[in-house]
């Protein structure tokens, strides 16, 4: 098992760091009902650990006994059958799913599995807490039409079902979804923060991390806890006992989009804007956010081109972000961000250097 998921806190009271909202959570747990949430922040803040906690504080520890089960669902459109296959992981009291992963099927996901599952009220438990919990991941994936239906759900089954939804940008979640939630955001740790962690993680794990090692994999990490606790559980694997001058490595992905940049620059040409695609589409069918592989690599870019160039090369990748939020095949617009980068950088290359 991997050191972020055997050392994650598993109550409320165990975090090294968010132990306001811990607090809050515990206040708002105590005062017999629950709302629904909405956990927002940056990827690696912590909100799949406080969304933990809080299952935990309201259920006990049998919430932790989970199965993953993946079930096809066949619903009934008034021109057709259809037959969805989601994966869930669920207890006896909360179901966790990512209604995203079914791409424009999302609606159906919202209008009749989750109607289905919401229906079902937990018999063992009594009182306040007779409610069921439904976890909704990377709610800002959705598609317009599903986060509409969800409004109507969260109004009917909210005497058995609590809605508790996680996300990172919180601007693509519609606002009467919004105005139905609770809102907490959760802030990326600070630098002292991701250092504390490592520290309290190493001492679990019995090992000694130098602090110069500690601190150049929180400069790394980019404020994600996630990736810092990784990039430690590395730097353990490669060397033994760690040292000061040791180098935290960086993910086999963000080097090969590196390589990727290296192409770019190296020839424009169709040639190699063919074989650029095929780097692109192995990255996306090894599930990479096709968000992130835009970011990362207009950032690779970024590192080495001419100011005149640079600012465009911004304006680009902020254009085809946009475009990938309406499109539906990624890879249309990866490659065509990559094919003007090399228009772009060639054109620039003959006016400047000849």
């Amino acid at each position: 098992m991997l050191w972020i998921d055997k050392y994650r806190p598993r109550t409320l009271d165990d975090l090294v760091i968010n132990q306001e909202f811990g607090s809050s959570l515990k206040k708002l747990v105590s005062s017999g009902d629950c709302p629904h949430l909405l956990f927002y922040g940056p990827p690696g803040a912590g909100k799949k650990t406080l969304i933990i906690g809080l299952l935990r504080q309201i259920y006990g520890p049998a919430v932790e006994k989970i199965k993953v089960e993946t079930k096809p669902w066949k619903i009934a459109l008034p021109s057709r059958n259809i037959e969805i296959e989601l994966t869930t992981v669920q207890s006896n009291y909360h179901v966790e799913m990512n209604p995203s992963d079914v791409g424009n099927q999302d609606r159906h996901i919202v209008q009749e599995v989750i109607k289905d599952m919401c229906k079902n009220r937990p018999l063992e438990l009594k009182g306040a807490r007779s409610y069921k919990i439904l976890l909704l991941n990377e709610v800002d994936r959705l598609s317009r039409e599903a986060q509409h239906s969800l409004r109507r759900t969260m109004e009917k089954y909210s005497a058995t079902c609590r809605l508790i939804f996680s996300c990172s940008n919180v601007s693509k979640v519609i606002d009467p979804l919004r105005s139905r939630c609770l809102c907490i955001r959760v802030a990326a740790p600070t630098l002292p923060q991701i250092e504390q962690v490592l520290e309290h993680v190493a001492e679990q794990a019995g090992v000694e991390v130098p602090g110069k090692l500690r601190t150049n994999i929180a400069q790394k990490s980019e404020r994600n806890l996630r990736r810092a606790l990784l990039m430690l559980e590395t730097c353990r694997v490669m060397q033994n006992p760690m040292t000061d001058d040791q180098q935290p490595q960086l993910p086999d992905w963000e080097l090969y989009i590196q390589e990727i940049a290296k192409d770019i620059f190296q020839e424009q040409s169709p040639k190699q804007l063919y074989a650029v695609r095929g780097k692109l589409y192995e990255l996306l069918v090894n599930c990479l956010p096709p968000e992130l592989i835009l970011r990362k690599l207009a950032l690779a870019l970024m590192r080495t081109l001419d100011d005149e160039v640079r600012h465009k090369c911004i304006d680009l990748a902020a254009a085809y972000e946009h475009r990938l939020q309406e499109g539906q095949k990624a890879i249309y617009h990866l490659e065509a961000f990559v094919a003007k980068m090399m228009s772009e950088y060639k054109t620039w290359s003959i006016a400047v250097l000849g």
